[in-house]
């Protein structure tokens, strides 16, 4: 029974309850995370190892005028708990309900829509610098940054800048669990280590930054004590916290590779999912990589500190010495692979499509500008679900459509995943590679080909459906139903999609409305580039996601909203070819 926490909605009742009765409250908002965090699926492991961090915090600071940036976000459900949103649990991550990252539309207490990681420092900077400014020096700017987002170089720069303004009151909490998704690699983990069992001279000293710790993290009193004193202090410093991912919960601290940082709807007992994990295309393209890896001993797996996530830990496991986790370090990743493709290996470089967009100078000015092979494999392109606009990786196809000399597929299937992988391999030059975050349906053969471009269906040139990757599904589906009310449909899956190639010009040259379908921005992804090869007056839709940031929910809700089914494609099809017929 939840005495203590149904108290405590506000900071306020947090920071009237007495110090003795707290640890009951960390212990009932651990339950609270079980029991809510198994239903919806969430993160996990992160929000119960910052429980008497997040406690600490709010009793230590006044949000929301002292500001706490919480970096990445995802452990931030302790801290909406704490700040009235504890009722809205049963909502998380649906549409329309509780968002799993900070949100400035949901409270005052969230300064950001964070949830890309590295970034809380910088906020933090120029946050404290305007208040300053504004004359408002007296209050306090917290960052609340992990151990692994430390890795990323844009957390480096902001030190940098912070240790140079004294005058400036950020609190910088290292919230140091020793990993993000994996285990924290590198120079940084290692200096890390040396702090913990023996505290010394910091590199943050180095710089310019004033250092406490290491504390306990889940010692609320001597958080409470730490957090005071670097208030005090008025100038950067940096509050080190040492917290166990997953703690008080057996299933998560078990889960040696993840401590169940990110979980689907389980049974709060066990840990283990409710319904039984089905293929997913990270699966497919972990089980092609290895197979690739036994023929070619030039390819090597990269990664930006998820090697699980984006399916190439099995690969290291196997080869090991040939897959490089660089730390969340996306940039680092991009330039590294450069370096190692310009010395005779293939990198394959894994990552989410959201996180290439950190990256793109690397990939235009280190890998494209050089003609490298380089082989980029972007996991959860298109719609996510419920991690929300941070997180869809719908910007990928736009992005890469200017990119000179850059080939992009987007496999529909198992099997074209691993032809198309072996094909990008086998390319002198920089690819790309892209796929949902979904189950893998099942293989769509083709039933003829021209050139390179399968063709899926054959059944007239009124409206020709040119599917991109995922989409050949949906489109299958839309033309049953369009030849059901007696149009003539073809639907064609060009599997090299960028650039558009002289096999897909002739596939579409005989028809008179080209369709086509991705889950990427419709007005300048693979759409946009079919547009410009289409003859003058040839009918042309594009299909697609709009050009706005997309809020969280299920994937497939996401999709329907943006007609991505195939009922919206057949009705679009149908009502172009209509207007195309009266004009």
């Amino acid at each position: 029974m939840k005495t203590l926490l149904t108290h405590v909605s506000t900071p306020d009742d947090l920071r009237a309850l007495p110090a003795e009765l707290l640890p009951g409250l960390a212990r009932e908002i651990r339950d609270f995370l079980i029991e809510k965090v198994s239903a919806a699926g969430g993160h996990l492991g992160s929000n119960l190892g910052i429980v008497e961090l997040t406690i600490a915090l709010h009793r230590v600071f006044d949000s929301p005028d002292d500001a706490i940036v919480f970096d990445t976000g995802h452990q931030a459900y302790v801290h909406k708990i704490l700040t009235g949103r504890r009722d809205a649990f049963d909502g998380l991550r649906v549409r329309g309900g509780l968002s799993g990252y900070p949100s400035r539309d949901e409270s005052p207490h969230d300064h950001v829509d964070s949830s890309h990681a590295s970034t809380a420092l910088a906020y933090a900077d120029g946050m404290a610098k305007a208040r300053r400014l504004a004359g408002e020096g007296g209050r306090s700017v917290v960052a609340v940054v992990g151990d692994g987002a430390l890795t990323g170089g844009v957390a480096w720069e902001a030190l940098n800048n912070l240790g140079a303004d004294r005058g400036l009151p950020v609190v910088v909490v290292l919230n140091d669990n020793g990993r993000s998704y994996a285990p924290t690699v590198g120079g940084w983990a290692e200096h890390l280590d040396r702090l913990r069992a023996a505290p010394g001279f910091s590199v943050f000293e180095s710089l310019g930054l004033r250092y406490l710790g290491p504390v306990d993290g889940h010692d609320i009193a001597a958080l409470e004590q730490a957090l005071r004193t670097a208030r005090e202090l008025r100038t950067p410093v940096v509050v080190h916290c040492v917290t166990r991912k997953g703690r008080g919960y057996g299933p998560a601290v078990q889960d040696l590779d993840e401590h169940l940082h990110a979980i689907p709807a389980s049974d709060p007992a066990t840990g283990q999912p409710l319904s039984p994990p089905r293929g997913t295309w990270t699966h497919a393209f972990s089980h092609h990589l290895c197979a690739l890896g036994e023929r070619r001993r030039d390819v090597v797996a990269v990664t930006a500190a998820m090697p699980g996530p984006t399916g190439v830990a099995a690969f290291g496991r196997r080869f090991p010495g040939r897959m490089f986790d660089v730390g969340i370090a996306e940039q680092h990743a991009m330039a590294s692979a450069a370096g190692m493709a310009m010395s005779g290996l293939h990198p394959v470089i894994a990552i989410y499509a959201t996180f290439l967009n950190r990256a793109v100078d690397q990939v235009l000015m280190d890998i494209a500008l050089h003609r490298l092979p380089v082989t980029l494999v972007l996991d959860r392109a298109g719609i996510t679900g419920p991690d929300g606009p941070s997180h869809h990786g719908m910007w990928d196809l736009a992005t890469l459509a200017v990119v000179p000399g850059l080939r992009v597929a987007a496999p529909r299937d198992a099997v074209r995943l691993g032809e198309l992988l072996d094909e990008a391999v086998a390319c002198d030059g920089p690819t790309a590679l892209r796929f949902p975050k979904a189950a893998v349906e099942a293989e769509i053969p083709p039933v003829g080909s021209v050139g390179e471009v399968d063709v899926l269906a054959s059944g007239g040139q009124d409206v020709l459906l040119v599917a991109v990757g995922a989409m050949a599904g949906p489109c299958l589906s839309a033309a049953a139903l369009l030849a059901g009310s007696g149009i003539g449909v073809s639907v064609v899956d060009p599997r090299w999609v960028i650039p558009v190639s002289p096999d897909l010009r002739k596939a579409v040259g005989g028809s008179r409305l080209v369709v086509t379908v991705e889950d990427g921005i419709a007005s300048s992804g693979v759409g946009a580039l079919v547009r410009q090869g289409c003859a003058p007056g040839q009918g042309v839709l594009n299909l697609g996601l709009p050009c706005a940031f997309i809020g969280h929910g299920g994937r497939s809700e996401l999709l329907a909203e943006a007609g991505l089914t195939g009922q919206g494609i057949a009705r679009a099809a149908g009502d172009a070819l209509r207007a195309l017929d009266r004009t």
